[in-house]
């Protein structure tokens, strides 16, 4: 019997947290204390599609990441003002790896693997070619100190002899 009323009171316990649980999750979605002060009533005159930068995404993808309770997830996107889809949409960037750094993808034309190819090529033909050029230099200058080499032999040979 003890163990039945010990299991009872663990199970009430358990439902108590759940329910403060979705009540906290109830009050986020509600509006702030009374004293706030009353919104802005003049209307934009053009009006402009809400930018959400990929850092911000990022924390509202580590934010839902955490979210293990009832209720927590849909308490979050009341939060922040987004809808599930957009959450949905978010990850799979995020496994895409689009949303893996700020200021990652470059603005402008993207770049032609095909010129990029051709400008590798030419750079190294040209070191190519100066390479080429250093290379019949230090056989010239070989050259040189061999006949040089050859010619300080003969005339010792030559001042050897006349020595004698």
């Amino acid at each position: 019997m003890a163990k039945q009323m010990k299991s009872a009171a663990k199970s009430i316990n358990k439902m108590a947290a759940l329910a403060g649980a979705l009540e906290g999750a109830r009050r986020a979605s509600e509006d702030g204390p009374a004293s706030a002060a009353p919104a802005d009533p003049e209307v934009v005159a053009i009006a402009q599609r809400r930018r959400i930068a990929p850092l911000e995404k990022r924390r509202i993808l580590a934010a839902a990441d955490r979210c293990t309770q009832y209720g927590e997830l849909g308490a979050l996107l009341r939060r922040e003002g987004i809808y599930s889809s957009q959450l949905r949409a978010w990850r799979a960037q995020r496994a895409a790896g689009g949303l893996a750094g700020v200021g990652t993808l470059k603005r402008g034309r993207k770049a032609d693997a095909a010129i990029a190819e051709n400008h590798r090529n030419a750079k190294l033909t040209r070191e190519c070619e100066r390479l080429r050029r250093q290379l019949a230099q230090a056989h010239l200058i070989i050259e040189v100190q061999k006949k040089v080499s050859s010619l300080l032999a003969s005339q010792t040979l030559e001042d050897a002899d006349g020595s004698s």
